[in-house]
């Protein structure tokens, strides 16, 4: 018979092991990935002037960074895409908060919600621009436009979906209803939140690049619209590896957040 301490530690052997084949495959496919793609590249199962090659996109940014070109266009657009990410996901609790504060607020406010949600994001840039100006504003907003009704409104309704005996207890001690938010609500809905952090990764580079292909004058946006006008292809495809690689970054830096909250909120 194994002992509980024994049982403890095989159950984490497994989850190591299954974490390691996980990284193995994720590897192993991105890998497999590169190598068909050269492969097709130079055999011409892909026209190399559309799709370049990795060893070509490789070769471009060893010489565009040694250049010292590269490295502006990617610190303009990853610092709009954080501040982007940052206040669309703030602002979005911040709303949601408020909507679940004042009901009646709430039910006016959902129609338009709704709506806003609905509407395409990128046919508003052109007003955007013109009223915060050609400049990084305009493509911080942008950013922050495409993520913040969204995570309004996965929020709010984690918010409401909270089991409503917690709040049946904490007001049967007196508990006002901000205490009610803040001891069952917010910590209830972390997860959630979390889930949102991650989707707005994606909604914040989206913005941010849309923003960049309609104003900027320096970003990977305008590096993407520049190489696309001068057929420089492997220009466009080396600004969207790494436009893919910053993503994937934050990604990562959003999982270490998630693991210290869960790890500090227990």
């Amino acid at each position: 018979m194994k002992t509980d301490r024994q049982l403890f530690e095989q159950y984490h052997q497994n989850l190591k092991r299954e974490k390691r084949i996980i990284h193995v495959w994720q590897i192993s496919i991105i890998i497999a990935f590169f190598l068909i793609w050269e492969a097709a590249s130079r055999l011409y199962w892909v026209d190399p002037l559309l799709f370049s090659s990795p060893s070509r996109i490789f070769q471009s940014l060893l010489e565009r960074f040694a250049a010292g070109t590269m490295v502006p266009h990617l610190s303009v657009t990853l610092f709009e895409t954080i501040l982007g990410f940052l206040i669309g996901t703030i602002g979005g609790v911040i709303v949601a908060t408020l909507l679940w504060s004042f009901t009646r607020f709430s039910k006016i406010m959902d129609p338009y919600l709704v709506v806003l949600n609905a509407m395409p994001k990128v046919a508003l840039g052109p007003m955007i621009i013109v009223a915060f100006g050609p400049g990084y504003t305009s493509i911080i907003m942008m950013g922050v436009l495409v993520s913040v009704i969204i995570t309004t409104l996965t929020v709010y309704s984690a918010y409401n979906e909270v089991d409503p005996n917690y709040l049946k207890v904490l007001k049967s001690f007196g508990a006002t209803r901000w205490q009610c938010f803040k001891e069952a609500i917010f910590p209830a809905t972390l997860p959630t939140m979390i889930s949102t952090l991650k989707v707005n990764v994606g909604l914040s580079w989206v913005g941010v690049i849309v923003g960049e292909y309609l104003v900027s004058k320096e970003g990977l946006g305008y590096l993407i619209i520049y190489g696309f006008q001068v057929f420089d292809f492997t220009l466009v495809m080396s600004s969207l590896v790494i436009i893919a690689l910053l993503a994937a970054m934050m990604y990562k830096v959003v999982e270490k957040i998630e693991a210290w909250l869960i790890k500090h909120t227990k």
